[in-house]
Parts: C-alpha cells; structure tokens; sequence
C-alpha cells in the first residue's frame, strides 16, 4: 500500500478516529481514574513491565472498542451501495481489503505505540532498570487491538446491518468480560481453607490481563506464543471474511479463528504458575552487605543499607544469636489467600508495604525492626489492621526503648486505636523481669514466624483480649 492510497483511506474512512478513541480513551482511564495503576511499585509509570501489563490490562474496554469500529469501517461500501459496482472493477478483491484492514491496522498500532511511549517515558524517569522483557507484553496487546478490527471489519462485510457494530462490540465485551470474571477463572482452595479463584487456560484467550499485584510478576514465554497464534487465526479469519463474496467462502473463512483458537490452546499453559511467573532478572538480588535489593529496584538500596544493617545490629543486639542476619527484599510469589511464609534469619521486605514504602533514615530502622519481629500473617493479597500491627508496634519499642507508632498512611483515628491497644501491653511487658520479657518476646516470633497462633497475645501472656 502505497502513500497515495493510505492518504485516501485516511480521508475516506473511520481509520483515524479509531485512533484518537483508543488512545484517548486510554490516557483518560489512566490518569482520571484513581485505581491500582497510579501508586506503589506496580504504577503504570514505574517500571516496565507494569507499564506493559497494565497497558494491556485495558484492552478489557479498548478491544471491544476496536472490534466495534472495525464493523463500522466494513460497512462502508454497503452504506455507499458500492458493492456491486466493486465487484466488476479488475482490482483483486484481496487488493481492497488490504487497503481497508491496513490503513486501520496502521492507525491502531500507532495508538497504542503512543500509549506505551507516554508510560515508557516516564517510567525512564523513575527506574534504573531497563530491559527488553516487557516488550512482548505490549506487541501482543497491538496485535490483539488490529486483530480484533479486522475481525470486526469482516463480520461487518459479511453482515450488512446497521445493527451488526453495536452487537459486535457487546459481544466483544461480553467475551473478555466471561473470560476474566466466570468462564477464565477456577475455583481453589488453599492450604488454609481460604476458598479463591485462579485464572484458567481458556482465560488467556482475552486480551486483557489480570491486574498487577507484584513488580516482578510477567507472562511466560509459552502465554505469548499462545496468544500470537489465536490473534493471527483472528485476524486471518477477518481477512478471509473481508475478501469473501459467497456464504460458502465466508464459512470456509472460519476455520483460521477456530484453528488458531485449539493450537493455541494446546500451547498455552494450563497451570496458574507457569502463566504468571517471576522474571528471574528482575528478581535478581544486588547487594550492600547483608542488605539485598532485586535488580528492579537497585536504586533503593543506597537508601536502605544504611537503615537496614542499623535495624540488624539493633535486633542482634536485643535477640543475640536468635536475630536475623540479613534484611532483603521478598521475591516469593504465592497464590492470593496463602499464608506468607517467613524465615528466622532474614528481614523480609515489600517495598508497597505500608510501613516500609515512605518510611526513610530512623523511620526506615523502625519499621525494619518491627518486620525482623512480626513479619505479618495476613493472606496474600488481603489488608487489614489488627493483631499483626499491634505487636510489630510493641515490638519496636521493645527493641528500641520507646513507644512510637509505626511508619505508615494510617488515618489519625486508626493510630489513636493502635496506641490504645498497644500501650497497656507495652507498659505490662517493661515491667516484668528480663527474663520474662524474654519469654514473651520469644513466644510472640514464634507465633508471628510460623503464622500459628495470635502474636500480640503472645506479648500479653497469652490472655485473650
């Protein structure tokens, strides 16, 4: 397709504004709506493969969108009433859906290389870690955007009614909507009994992905490959559709969808973990001594070694030979509603943990101290304030000879709460024997360490409150 004729499409069809849609679309649910994409680790602006995810996260909205437009643009020569008059023209047929499904190809793709070059910009300005492994995340999400119109543009030629976009773009919707909320998901059970649902093979025939709960969490390898064969049977389908001019033709086209939907779901990998796994170079540990931060955020760690071997040599200092001996960020990737699981020799951090994210300098100690003593046993991908927060409350102070509340976003009301909590049993605990505190400190690791039993009643002499 030459310039000329792009020139003309651009003129001639809904090509360009599919494209300013899709993006304007995105960059209003991105920076109007306040949800997961705009803080902590996992923004849309702080790293890479978030930005990538989070992108593709809203093809939820936009594919649909772009199936939708794309049954619009196939309507237009039934609109125009040319159909006939094109038949008899010694053009190809193939020649003119080229030039249809082109020009939109080419105005969609550059929407959502725009989109991902707002993020990337930014996100250059907030990462020192750049990488390549994000990139597949966003060329599939283009893919799945072009596939989607040049499927719609062909269901548009083959059905002729002004009815067929709308009813195309809903059902577009409806599909990704089956295919992340019902149809895609399993139920689990995990150890603990705590009932959860995780996505299933079928579900990564959507275009979307599930929303970003952890920096180091991408798509393997076999979830791309997969995904490519459905888009290209997708968009060879609407092709086939575009060029094919009897109902036995445009039965016969059919069959590329179909195919590429059973490869690919021979490809695709049929076990949670094997779809979203841990980058193992993002997760790759750099190192200030004891202090271990991943290759994600290895501009952090100037700012947490100084804190981190203080908190070590505070706790050493207060637990002796029972005190941890190395403080590192957390790369564990367990399923939401498993309990976390905690070592007795190492802190482990999550950088979106409230008491760590904006905490720096003395703040930093504290809140290292408290994780060294009461990691925290609350499920996976569950919040909450309660037993936990007490006692890491206490905990900080015991090591540290004073009460202060923890670093952290707490409302001043909660933090009211948590010093009316924790101050009795602070006061209890300083005034019995060494021995004794000993004791009850030890009772409480164990209890916060193995995430069995209630930590801060550990602290109070196990009396229930």
């Amino acid at each position: 397709m030459n310039g000329r004729v792009l020139r003309i499409e651009l003129r001639r069809s809904v090509a360009p504004w599919a494209g300013v849609l899709v993006l304007g679309a995105s960059l209003a649910f991105l920076y109007l709506l306040n949800a997961g994409w705009r803080s902590g680790t996992t923004a849309w602006t702080a790293q890479w493969t978030p930005m990538a995810l989070w992108t593709r996260a809203l093809l939820f909205y936009l594919w649909p969108l772009a199936v939708g437009l794309g049954a619009l643009q196939g309507l237009r020569d039934h609109r125009s009433k040319m159909s006939e008059l094109l038949t008899t023209t010694p053009r190809p047929a193939w020649h003119r859906a080229a030039a249809l499904a082109g020009t939109t190809a080419i105005t969609l793709a550059s929407a959502f290389a725009l989109l991902v070059l707002v993020g990337g910009v930014q996100v250059l300005a907030h990462t020192e870690y750049t990488h390549l492994g994000w990139l597949p995340i966003s060329l599939v999400g283009a893919l799945f955007l072009v596939a989607g119109a040049v499927l719609g543009m062909g269901a548009g030629r083959a059905l002729p009614s002004a009815l067929t976009p709308p009813a195309l773009a809903i059902g577009a919707f409806v599909f990704t909507a089956l295919m992340n909320m019902s149809v895609g998901r399993t139920e689990t059970t995990t150890a603990e009994g705590i009932t959860n649902t995780e996505p299933n093979r079928i579900s990564l025939l959507s275009p979307a992905v599930e929303e970003v709960r952890n920096v180091l969490v991408t798509l393997s390898a076999s979830v791309h490959v997969g995904q490519t064969i459905w888009v290209l049977g997708m968009a060879a389908t609407g092709f086939a559709l575009l060029v094919a001019a009897s109902p036995r033709a445009r039965l016969i086209a059919l069959t590329p969808v179909l195919a590429g939907a059973a490869l690919a779901l021979l490809v695709l990998p049929s076990d949670p973990r094997r779809m979203y796994v841990v980058d193992k170079a993002a997760a790759e540990l750099v190192c200030d001594g004891p202090v271990c931060v991943t290759r994600t955020h290895q501009a952090r760690l100037a700012d947490l070694a100084g804190p981190g071997k203080e908190a070590l040599r505070l706790l050493h200092g207060a637990l002796g030979g029972q005190a941890p001996v190395s403080v590192r960020e957390n790369t564990a990737l367990l399923p939401d509603g498993s309990t976390p699981q905690w070592s007795r020799e190492t802190v482990l951090l999550d950088f979106d943990d409230d008491i760590v994210a904006a905490a720096k300098g003395e703040e930093l100690t504290r809140a290292l101290i408290a994780k060294g003593m009461v990691p925290g046993c609350t499920p996976v991908g569950w919040a909450g304030v309660g037993g936990d927060l007490y006692a890491q409350t206490v905990a900080a102070a015991w090591v540290l000879g004073d009460l202060k509340a923890l670093p952290g976003t707490l409302p001043a009301s909660l933090r009211r709460e948590v010093d009316a909590e924790t101050r009795p049993v602070w006061k209890e605990l300083k005034a019995l024997p060494r021995a004794e505190q000993h004791s009850r400190i030890n009772a409480m690791r164990a209890a916060a360490l193995s995430c069995e039993g209630d930590a801060f009643e550990a602290l109070n002499g196990g009396a229930s409150r």
